[in-house]
């Protein structure tokens, strides 16, 4: 583990920018980058395209260490490359900003309220890979949408299972055990949601970290004790399908909680703007998820 990274993540003042849209989600991306489904014929075509808008993103003078912490990618980013470099190695040589990387397979279906993440057979290989490009820490999602118990315990279980295999290999994991933000459940989710991860951080050793990645909650402030805990690094949260205002207006009201934004992040940006109006409008995103989430 690099020392200097875990010092950046704990203790720095920014958020962690989410690039880690996967096979399933890249054609939406790409769509509201303003890259239509016909212009790729297949999947190593639009996995390039993907690839040259997130190089974009990430090589804008407004995407820098003074407000971003870290970045997750997706693992096609990871075995690209920027100017000749690994992403990971571009990212932190160039920019300062700590690399992480989705290791999930995406959802099983939905069951007991739930969907679990589905198995990842080859997850060692990955990670050894993962630790091989310089990547600092992965992150895995899960989804909730029912207040069943027995299903979020599930979701809970097999994160911090998954998350132990992860710290085994040098590896911070951060947990994200994403809540339906339009469950008429929420509040009551949230509630078990948290009595479910207190016991999880409580079997964890004293030198195993992880961060945690939920959504925006209900009740402010809802969290802040799970911040306290010594096996919690950070806790971060998703935009999770508000809008950017929303999402800024909600996670300015919760101390201590950053963004890890990615739909809100790359609100606004297409594929047809001058690098000029590129850059203003995502320097723009960048500072008001910034200021949502270190000025509380």
């Amino acid at each position: 583990m690099n020392l200097e990274q875990l010092e950046r993540i704990r203790t720095g003042k920014g958020f962690i920018a989410a690039l880690d849209q996967s096979g399933g989600s890249t054609p939406k991306a790409l769509l509201l980058y303003g890259v239509k489904e016909n212009s790729y014929a297949n999947e190593e075509e639009m996995y390039v395209l993907v690839h040259e808008m997130r190089t974009r993103i990430i090589k804008s003078s407004a995407f820098n260490a003074e407000y971003i912490l870290g970045a997750i990618l997706f693992e096609n980013t990871m075995d690209r490359k920027i100017d000749g470099e690994y992403t990971a190695d571009y990212l932190w040589k160039q920019k300062g900003i700590v690399p992480f990387l989705k290791v999930d397979k995406g959802l099983a279906d939905l069951s007991d309220g739930v969907q679990l993440m589905k198995p990842m057979p080859n997850l060692n290989d990955l990670l050894k890979r993962a630790v091989d490009r310089n990547i600092f820490g992965t992150k895995m999602r899960s989804f909730i949408k029912e207040a069943n118990r027995n299903g979020i315990k599930k979701v809970v279980d097999q994160q911090f299972e998954v998350g132990k295999q992860i710290i085994e290999m040098g590896l911070v994991p951060i947990i994200e055990p994403e809540v339906d933000i339009n469950s008429e459940d929420k509040e009551a989710i949230e509630k078990i949601l948290k009595e479910e991860l207190l016991t999880k951080l409580s079997t964890l050793g004293e030198n195993e970290k992880v961060i945690l990645k939920v959504s925006i909650p209900s009740v402010t402030n809802f969290y802040s004790d799970l911040l306290e805990d010594s096996h919690v690094i950070r806790i971060v949260a998703l935009s999770g399908g508000y809008s950017q205002m929303d999402a800024n207006q909600k996670l300015a009201l919760n101390q201590g909680l950053i963004a890890s934004f990615s739909r809100a992040l790359a609100e606004g940006l297409t594929f047809s703007q001058s690098n000029e109006e590129f850059d203003s409008m995502l320097a723009k995103s960048i500072k008001g998820i910034y200021e949502a989430s270190v000025n509380k």
